[in-house]
């Protein structure tokens, strides 16, 4: 079985993946707005020799017809946040060689001061930094917070195509590689070698020259999920590890193959895109132990918190509805992902798988051992190449891993044990020994 990629999945808020497990006497994720916290993170992950720390975002918040619940604010389901790029900026100093990928929307962010954002953290990560592609699932309240109309879902999959065109003129054409000098003697740079970027799309325009310099990778690393139709086609497009939610081994196998077909559609290679599945575990010493540890877990959360966590991600109110409603009969224009996931359930499922796991993934519940049979069957039968962890309560549950899981997998050989010298994040994850974008992708046209 081939070397396995792992990252940690973190969020710049009290809780994640719609969950509000706060209260759970081992969740420390209420320091979340210190600097210890993040530093404390980071240092298990680089420790671990994990492949990157990953920070989810998004723009906004709950609401149930027009009207943010209480619920919402008393446990912290959604606000408050911190800026993921300044959390990666602040921990650059404390980390040598763990990729930090930081999330960003097409729809409310300005590509040209995006680009150089990004721009800077690989520069001064020296090559580390992954970008996670979203289009914005809290669309509903995020555009009248930044005073913009909606739009619809499949039309800010076609503005994120025109984001990521402009974005890479300035990451891969506007300074070529070796344009700097830096030669007192001489000049700084060629000029010969810096080029104007003009852009007109159906969304975006820009006239300008890049605002910095090529960074080590030129395009950080492009992350993407989205399971919906539109989702997977700019994926398999753009695209270099996608992720996908949590399932049997045919569900994932299934998103795997769908996943590396669009990229063949879209003119590269199956394998330029790895694939990484949700994971998430609670570890026992027994499988009874791991169990109460996770009834635990559950019963630190309020029932009442599901419904407006749900609505959250796709604006639908469950509560306004018969529990034997199907599924297929809802639709969305924001995150259609978390309506298709649930096809041929009912309401009432959702409602009871919600409350256990919201929006990651369902826990696998055993001893250490159990877990990494889990995750070797999975990874074999899915054709995956890694996972994206989801901690159930943080830190405690990342330690419960690295400490009892990880050492298992390095044992079966399915995880390496140490960092490559100076491997950028793109080098580590596609294992392609150069630190740019393959020829065969879209953002290489650009360059000169």
């Amino acid at each position: 079985m081939r070397s396995l990629k792992l990252g940690l999945f973190e969020n710049a808020q009290t809780n994640a993946s719609g969950t509000a497990t706060w209260r759970h006497p081992d969740s420390r994720r209420h320091l979340f707005d210190t600097l210890g916290y993040w530093q404390e993170v980071a240092r298990l992950c680089e420790d671990a020799k994990l492949d990157f720390l990953f920070l989810a975002d998004a723009w906004g918040w709950s609401e149930i017809n027009g009207v943010r619940p209480p619920i919402a604010t008393e446990e912290t389901l959604d606000l408050p946040r911190l800026d993921p790029f300044v959390i990666a900026s602040a921990l650059l100093a404390s980390t040598t060689d763990l990729g930090l990928v930081v999330t960003g929307s097409v729809l409310v962010e300005p590509p040209y001061a995006f680009a150089r954002r990004l721009a800077t953290l690989d520069q001064l990560s020296g090559g580390r930094l992954g970008w996670n592609v979203v289009t914005t699932g809290t669309a509903d309240t995020a555009v009248k917070a930044f005073g913009m109309d909606m739009v619809a879902h499949d039309d800010r999959y076609a503005m994120a195509e025109d984001f990521l065109d402009l974005v890479y003129k300035y990451w891969e054409g506007a300074w070529e590689p070796d344009a700097l000098e830096k030669d007192k003697a001489g000049r700084f740079a060629d000029p010969a070698k810096v080029h104007l970027v003009e852009h007109r799309g159906p969304y975006f325009r820009s006239h300008g020259y890049g605002n910095t310099a090529r960074s080590p990778q030129g395009t950080p690393v492009l992350f993407q999920a989205g399971a919906s139709p539109a989702g997977r086609r700019v994926g398999g497009r753009h695209g270099e590890c996608m992720f996908v939610g949590s399932g049997s081994v045919e569900q994932l196998a299934g998103h795997t193959r769908a996943i590396r077909a669009e990229a063949v559609n879209a003119g590269r290679k199956a394998d330029e895109v790895k694939v990484m599945s949700a994971f998430s575990c609670v570890v026992g010493a027994t499988t009874s132990d791991a169990e109460r540890r996770w009834q635990r877990i559950l019963d630190a959360q309020r029932p009442e918190v599901t419904v407006a966590s749900y609505a959250m991600f796709t604006g639908l109110d469950l509560s306004s509805y018969a529990p034997d409603t199907p599924m297929t009969e809802l639709s969305t224009e924001m995150s259609q992902t978390q309506v298709a996931r649930f096809a041929g359930k009912t309401v009432g499922d959702v409602l009871a798988d919600w409350h256990t796991h919201g929006v990651g993934a369902r826990p696998v519940v055993g001893t250490a051992e159990e877990i990494a049979d889990e995750i070797c069957a999975l990874a074999e039968g899915a054709d995956l190449d890694g996972f994206l962890l989801s901690p159930t309560v943080q830190p405690a549950s990342t330690v419960e891993f690295v400490e009892s899981v990880l050492p298992i997998l390095r044992e079966r050989g399915v995880f390496r044990g140490e960092y490559a010298d100076g491997e950028s994040l793109r080098e580590r994850l596609t294992g392609s020994g150069d630190r740019a974008l393959p020829a065969g992708h879209p953002a290489a046209r650009h360059r000169h």
